[in-house]
């Protein structure tokens, strides 16, 4: 403890502070050996992070916050809600748009939140009279902030895996800060026992099976993951479970009761909505080039995936869309700079039941030199057939 000041008077201030930047959950926990960092190694070691590789690096400081910082003494959890009301059903059902997932409906989290935790980490220096930095996470340090936010009271962590507080359900982008003063341990003002009892809507809802059980997420099934982490080629199965969703996934928290009954828009809203990117038509989005596409997604989560990624995913909609009204646009994607793209347009031209998407199948095999996208095409000709 630094002398003279007084741990639980330097947890009121941080706790105070945090509600004035506008956090909606504040929590303070000792630093220490991660809490449930077993489970976490069993799921490294299932392999059920696919190819975030990342995930499997620098476990030392995951296991123990105090590797990574070594003069860390205590956490600071704070939660930030990005609830939003419910897209109009007409709107969420319509094939011709794409899904995007909540979160990603306004600029970047990381942009916004850093700011406003180091401004955290001032108010604390202030009174305390450190005069170097705390250390700051969000979800890309080497910290389970999951499990320190239910460590430190936010919540408790679901069957969808998701950290839900029974105050405001699971809409919360969850980062922290680490620094060396003692501070009393302290649980979020709205923390209040809850479990998932034994609803399985999360599970029941995923349809491309990525809960096979409570408190397991198989990434590699998951269509967030597939829609962003992956960088390949989508596994076949999958892309008809996938629907419309174009980048990430809400279906396990849209059912989710904790979210139906207690989850509302943050009083003092950190992030402000971007209209346009809730639910785009898939057509307009395939038109993307290079440049446009970075001028559409310029301070966007949807940038994370690139443009491959994001025509790859759109792709996979419009097979799924089915409609003959995508034939001439899929058509002109044949020939796409990027493979990947080729291969998927290629996938989508197959699921729609017209004789101009085979003759545009046909004359794209003729003069394709990908493998990889030959053989989606030849697959794609020979599923007409049968």
């Amino acid at each position: 403890m630094i002398a003279g000041v007084n741990p639980a008077s330097l947890t009121d201030l941080a706790v105070a502070a945090a509600h004035d930047l506008g956090f909606d959950l504040v929590g303070v926990t000792a630093a220490g050996p991660a809490p449930d960092f077993g489970r976490f190694d069993d799921w490294l070691s299932g392999g059920h992070h696919g190819e975030m590789a990342y995930l499997a690096k620098r476990v030392a400081e995951r296991a123990d916050v105090r590797v990574w910082v070594p003069e860390a003494r205590s956490l600071v959890l704070v939660g930030v809600s990005y609830f939003r009301e419910i897209l109009p059903a007409a709107l969420r059902r319509d094939p011709a748009r794409g899904q995007i997932a909540a979160y990603a409906w306004s600029d970047d989290y990381h942009e916004a939140l850093k700011p406003l935790l180091f401004r955290l980490d001032a108010a604390i220096r202030a009174v305390s009279g450190r005069t170097t930095r705390g250390r700051v996470f969000i979800d890309t340090a080497p910290v389970l902030e999951r499990s320190w936010a239910q460590a430190a009271g936010l919540g408790f962590v679901g069957k969808n895996t998701c950290l839900i507080s029974p105050a405001r359900g699971s809409w919360l982008f969850l980062a922290g800060l680490v620094v060396p003063e003692e501070m009393a341990e302290r649980t979020s003002p709205s923390a209040q026992p809850g479990t998932c009892g034994r609803c399985t809507r999360c599970l029941d809802v995923c349809p491309t099976g990525a809960l096979p059980k409570p408190y397991l997420l198989d990434a590699r099934r998951c269509i967030s993951y597939l829609t962003i982490e992956a960088k390949g080629a989508i596994p076949r199965e999958l892309r008809p479970l996938m629907g419309n969703w174009i980048f990430g996934c809400d279906l396990c928290q849209d059912v989710c009761p904790w979210n139906r009954r207690f989850a509302r828009p943050a009083q003092r809203a950190v992030l402000q909505v971007r209209p346009e990117m809730s639910a785009p038509l898939l057509l307009d989005l395939l038109a993307l080039d290079e440049d446009a596409f970075r001028r559409r997604f310029r301070n966007s989560p949807v940038r994370r995936a690139k443009r491959r990624g994001l025509l790859r995913n759109v792709c996979v909609a419009l097979g799924n869309w089915g409609d003959p009204a995508a034939i001439g646009p899929l058509t002109t994607t044949l020939a796409d700079a990027e493979p990947l793209i080729r291969q998927h347009a290629a996938w989508a031209l197959g699921r729609i039941d017209n004789a101009k998407a085979s003759q545009a199948l046909s004359q794209r095999l003729i003069v394709e030199t990908d493998s990889t996208v030959r053989e989606e095409l030849i697959d794609a000709l020979e599923s007409r057939k049968t």
